[in-house]
């Protein structure tokens, strides 16, 4: 089972990142303006592929995230950043039916602001969930253990267990990706679609371009003695563990 430990000294909020993900231009403009007018940083995503792509190389603090977009919709990026981790996500969404707003908060999100909204409300809602969720352990640094590994998602270091003695590991940066990818959910099978969406979001990679990276991932777990892992799942993808 994986588990994330926290560690001392969170973050402050002070020039937060804030993801804007909104296909209405207008809209994000008028966002981006208040959000910068209180000191927070903004960068913009219109549509919900590129949300998750920013989401995945920026590292925002917090995602103002729209429903409707195209390409994906805002679901569907909201379970992706929650299967990735703790950002806190704020929907932004014409749907006012009481039924939606509960489909929000019990996906995973941290707030709720119906359209048409205030911009100043926006801004005040996002401060108050910053405020929260960077004091919180899940925003502090994180070491996430999952046998055979322990990988520090802040410092980008993974090490597994061989024999009762821990072992770094040298990994590139996709690697690292495709490991920690694997290692929040242990016994799930990833696609090569997912993996390539989520660790290799910068270029047109094939998705033949994952089992090369998982296999020099494997030879290198395989010459510190850690045989079958990641393994491979004919016709499907990947998962950390085989039959465990």
């Amino acid at each position: 089972m994986a588990t994330t430990t926290p560690l001392p000294s969170p973050p402050s909020a002070s020039q937060a990142l804030v993801l804007i993900a909104e296909d209405e231009p207008e809209i994000a403009d008028i966002l981006q303006a208040y959000l910068r007018r209180a000191g927070l940083r903004t960068v913009y995503a219109e549509d919900g592929r590129k949300a998750l792509n920013m989401h995945l190389s920026m590292k925002p603090d917090i995602v103002l995230l729209d429903v409707k977009m195209p390409k994906m919709d805002g679901w569907k990026v909201l379970s992706e950043i929650r299967h990735r981790g703790g950002t806190p996500v704020i929907m932004l969404t014409a749907m006012d039916q009481d039924i939606d707003k509960l489909m929000g908060l019990r996906s995973g999100a941290d707030d709720y602001v119906v359209k048409p909204f205030n911009p100043a409300e926006v801004v005040a809602r996002t401060q108050a969930v910053l405020r929260r969720t960077m004091a919180d352990e899940s925003r502090q640094v994180r070491v996430l253990r999952v046998a055979p590994f322990e990988i520090d998602l802040d410092q980008h270091e993974a090490c597994v267990q061989v024999e009762e003695e821990l072992h770094s590991l040298s990994l590139t940066l996709t690697e690292f990706r495709l490991l920690t990818h694997l290692a929040r959910s242990p016994k799930k099978v990833c696609t090569r679609a997912e993996l390539l969406a989520a660790c290799l979001p910068e270029g047109d990679a094939l998705e033949r371009t994952v089992d090369s990276h998982i296999s020099k991932l494997r030879k290198k777990l395989e010459e510190l003695g850690v045989k079958g892992i990641p393994a491979g799942i004919r016709g499907v993808g990947y998962r950390l563990w085989g039959t465990q």
